[in-house]
């Protein structure tokens, strides 16, 4: 991000924003700007797998069955990120990115996340591993996660 720009504007970012340099948004969209996070798996405040870490402030709304989610240790990938994969490019079609992600996007990852808790397993775990390597390989899709 631009230096100083990344307490400005919001939490969210969607393709195109200017608080993103050039490179950045090829970091971000080859996914290594999530390299450094392996740091807090080996330190082991995350797993590979898991719920993404969400911001405070959507954390805060969670109602009490959504509220086990935070009581898994966050992962690098979930099931959300591999559907969610062009996220950035699908609130940039958005008139209210902010908006369409609280009331669209977030409650489907909210949902895959309660869905990956009730079933946890390694094979499971490594299923998404897979898939997430099968995503970071594919190019953008018309795919809408959001049914």
């Amino acid at each position: 991000m631009v230096v100083g720009d990344d307490g400005s504007g919001p939490g969210l970012t969607a393709a195109g924003d200017t608080r993103v340099t050039a490179l950045g948004a090829r970091l971000r969209r080859l996914k290594f700007d999530e390299l450094p996070q392996l740091w807090n798996v080996f330190k082991g405040d995350m797993s590979l797998v898991g719920p993404r870490p969400e911001l405070p402030l959507y954390v805060e709304s969670y109602n009490s069955s959504q509220q086990k989610i935070v009581r898994v240790r966050p992962g690098l990938t979930d099931r959300a990120s591999i559907d969610f994969r062009w996220e950035e490019e699908l609130l940039a079609q958005c008139v209210d990115p902010q908006q369409f992600y609280r009331e669209k996007v977030l409650p489907r990852k909210l949902a895959l996340n309660l869905e990956y808790i009730e079933k946890i397993s390694l094979k499971n775990d490594l299923l998404l591993i897979c898939g997430t390597v099968r995503s970071l390989l594919s190019a953008p899709t018309d795919n809408n996660p959001i049914p």
